[in-house]
């Protein structure tokens, strides 16, 4: 009888222990959520950007669409900005170079704190890209070398791939596979948004884009969620929210781009 009595005690100790276990697992997860991230794609392949990242990858994308430039334009530009930056804005590089570009004012790129505008070096880019002779039929890295005049031009073509597969979902060439998940982010800020699309995306275009375009402006929002304290985005009969990875079908979601900012109205 005194064994089975010590038999049951032990079995009850183990189940309190992976009970308590899954507790404190649980309330792990509660008080810690999953940092911030973005994704693009879905499955083992997919690509993983912090939210730095995410914002000015769609800035580059933005600024593409805005000087209306093929989707060709936006692969070299995030192809360079790979090897150049990892896409952080940086205010450091070799010599005098910075930002995302590494684009030396010496150089004639423009001021540092121009350099260090996303948009503007996205713009500063894309000039100089037209400027290349065919470059529309050029392979990525080598378009990007023509402009960059790196010492080193081949860890372009490392990014090649990836690059296509991030232009592919912000243009909206491929739709519903780029997303952001996080608990909480910036308080909203609904003045510099509407400035920010203006510069990025071209004027009106974030409540009037044209139908081929919502895609490219919904996945805009979800890229600059996190500091701009978007929680909800939908377009086209889906929906994103700020606490999942991914796209929902939703038939209540109307076509056009409709934002929700945290604690704010739908705009």
């Amino acid at each position: 009888m005194r064994r089975r009595r010590w038999v049951v005690a032990i079995a009850v100790a183990v189940v309190a222990a992976v009970g308590a276990t899954i507790a404190v697992r649980s309330l792990l997860h509660e008080v810690n959520p999953a940092p911030p991230a973005c994704r693009i794609g879905n499955g083992p392949e997919a690509l993983f950007l912090d939210t730095e990242q995410a914002a000015n990858a769609t800035t580059i994308t933005a600024v593409g669409h805005r000087m209306r430039l093929p989707h060709h334009a936006v692969t070299i530009a995030l192809a360079t900005v790979l090897q150049e930056s990892k896409m952080h804005n940086l205010p450091y590089g070799d010599r005098d170079s910075v930002g995302l570009f590494q684009q030396r004012p010496s150089q004639g790129w423009g001021t540092p704190a121009q350099l260090l505008t996303p948009s503007y070096a996205a713009e500063a880019f894309y000039l100089h890209l037209e400027k290349v002779d065919g470059w529309e039929q050029l392979p990525v890295a080598e378009a990007a070398q023509d402009v960059q005049h790196s010492a080193d031009g081949s860890g372009y073509e490392a990014w090649v791939e990836e690059a296509r597969a991030i232009a592919r979902a912000l243009t909206g060439e491929v739709t519903g596979q780029f997303s952001c998940r996080f608990a909480s982010g910036a308080r909203p800020a609904p003045a510099r948004l509407a400035s920010l699309a203006d510069t990025e995306l071209g004027p009106g275009e974030l409540h009037a884009a044209p139908r081929a375009d919502r895609w490219l402006v919904a996945q805009w929002l979800v890229g600059h969620s996190f500091q701009l304290g978007i929680s909800q985005v939908t377009v086209a009969g889906h929906r994103w929210r700020r606490e999942d990875f991914g796209w929902a079908r939703d038939n209540t979601a109307g076509d056009p781009p409709v934002f929700v900012l945290s604690r704010g109205k739908a705009s």
